[in-house]
C-alpha cells in the first residue's frame, strides 16, 4: 500500500523520475508525469519509448517522485510494471494534461502515435 505522504505527492502536481533497466544492464532515468488508480501508479506514455522497451524486457522499476514546492521532500518507490495498456491512454494523457498544464487536452499530440498506459504495482517505498 502507497503511504499518505506518497498518495499525496502523486496527487498533487509534482514530477516523478522512472528508472528502468536497459537490455546492457545500465539504468535508464527519464522524467514522466505520474498518476494512480488506488494504490497503482500509472505512468503515460508513447510505445516507442526506450522505458516501454526496458520493461518489456524487465518489468522492475524505480520511480522517485520529488515535491515540487520543497525538493527535498520526496518518496521513492521500488515496484513492477504488471499491466502495459492502449486502454483509455488517450483520454488519461487528457487527464495529466489537466492536472500539469492546466489544459483539456494534450497539446503534443502526433498523428500516428499510439499512448499506452504502465501500471506499476509499488512493492517496496522509501523516503
Amino acid at each position: 500500500m502507497l503511504s499518505e505522504k506518497a498518495i499525496k505527492l502523486i496527487d498533487d502536481k509534482n514530477f516523478g523520475v522512472l528508472a528502468t533497466i536497459s537490455k546492457n544492464g545500465f539504468p535508464h532515468a527519464t522524467p514522466i508525469w505520474v498518476d494512480r488508480d488506488g494504490d497503482y501508479i500509472l505512468i503515460n506514455t508513447t510505445e516507442n519509448r526506450k522505458k516501454v522497451k526496458n520493461v518489456r524486457v524487465n518489468p522492475k522499476v524505480a520511480l522517485t517522485v520529488i515535491n515540487n514546492q520543497n525538493p527535498y521532500e520526496k518518496v521513492c518507490i521500488e515496484g513492477e510494471v504488471v499491466e502495459i495498456s492502449y486502454n483509455n491512454a488517450e483520454e488519461h494523457i487528457d487527464k495529466l494534461a489537466k492536472k500539469y498544464l492546466g489544459l483539456d487536452k494534450y497539446p503534443w499530440k502526433r498523428p500516428n502515435e499510439k499512448r499506452i498506459i504502465l501500471k506499476i504495482k509499488p512493492i517496496k517505498e522509501y523516503s
